[in-house]
């Protein structure tokens, strides 16, 4: 199969609902060329590492790149794509430039040409995440490993919202617990959850797609016999008591199962939030408390806030 790779040149500010239209489009994931990152002071505490290229940058503004399949509707959709760009100024956003263009990349070219961005990651003092093609040694005996294969769907667990969630994980998770993840995504929370212990973890997506990625993840661990993922809307239906529950999603989302959250967790266990902008932290915070939580640590990366709370 053949693929186009669309790229638009834009501003920040039009990053999300680019972001978006292009999902819309059917694209399954984008990428965000910003010369920011080049320049962004970034905390090296775990060793993390980043190796930029000035060269895969901008002069000035942001490329967002997706791809798309070659089918005789390509043109249309495209042009369906500038047109959606175009009314984002009836919002008053800044699209900038607006440049666009189209590449051709073949199949097998594309399906590894973005391998080359990611490298093993130290993300805590206890994690380190592996990408499955990269070969990675241990630094020492309590050295925990987690291999992804993010595909093009999903990330590579280096997101400062999901280091925050097993940087929380860490601090909590005991032996034995019983683990909710709601929203697991690529699976990788839960992962973490039964590398440091938890006895049974039960990964909810309301995505079909997450569901089959957080599987194939968890068996390249080699944990199914601890995680269970099954597709599922946030906490409906999900019953008994949890230890610990962990959601890395968007505050909006969050705010809907705070009380079923506060149902399932035993007195003296934790709910763990993630996905938070800073400006929205107070009113996640709040809907915690009124829960019958208590917020045990705020921890924040860039401009991102995860929230330890305990019953």
């Amino acid at each position: 199969m053949k693929w186009s790779e669309i790229g638009i040149l834009t501003t920040n500010e039009a990053v999300e609902p680019i972001s978006n239209i292009l999902h819309e489009a059917g694209a399954s994931g984008v990428v965000i060329e910003d010369p920011l990152d080049l320049i962004k002071e970034r905390e090296d505490q775990f060793g993390e590492i980043y190796q930029l290229n000035p060269e895969d940058y901008p002069k000035e503004g942001v490329i967002i790149k997706a791809y798309l399949p070659v089918n005789s509707h390509l043109a249309e959709t495209v042009e369906e794509i500038k047109l959606a760009i175009n009314n984002l100024v009836q919002y008053n956003i800044d699209i900038g430039k607006n440049k666009v263009s189209l590449s051709e990349v073949r199949e097998e070219e594309w399906a590894t040409a973005w391998k080359q961005y990611y490298h093993p990651v130290k993300i805590s003092e206890k994690f380190t995440i592996v990408p499955t093609w990269e070969d990675y040694t241990p630094a020492n005996r309590d050295e925990l490993i987690i291999e992804l294969d993010p595909g093009m769907a999903f990330g590579t667990g280096t997101h400062p919202t999901t280091v925050l969630c097993i940087q929380a994980l860490e601090r909590t998770v005991q032996e034995a617990d019983r683990v909710v993840d709601v929203g697991t995504g690529s699976g990788v929370l839960s992962v973490a959850a039964a590398k440091l212990g938890a006895s049974t973890i039960e990964a909810l997506d309301l995505d079909e797609v997450a569901v089959r990625v957080a599987k194939e993840n968890i068996e390249l661990n080699k944990v199914q016999d601890k995680v269970q993922v099954r597709q599922n809307n946030l906490l409906n239906g999900v019953n008994g008591q949890a230890d610990l529950i962990v959601a890395n999603i968007l505050a909006e989302v969050i705010l809907r199962f705070v009380d079923d959250a506060s149902r399932l967790v035993k007195q003296g266990g934790y709910f763990i939030t993630s996905g938070i902008i800073k400006q929205k932290e107070e009113i996640v915070k709040d809907a915690i408390v009124n829960a019958g939580f208590s917020i045990e640590e705020v921890m924040t990366m860039e401009d991102w806030v995860a929230i330890i709370a305990k019953k």
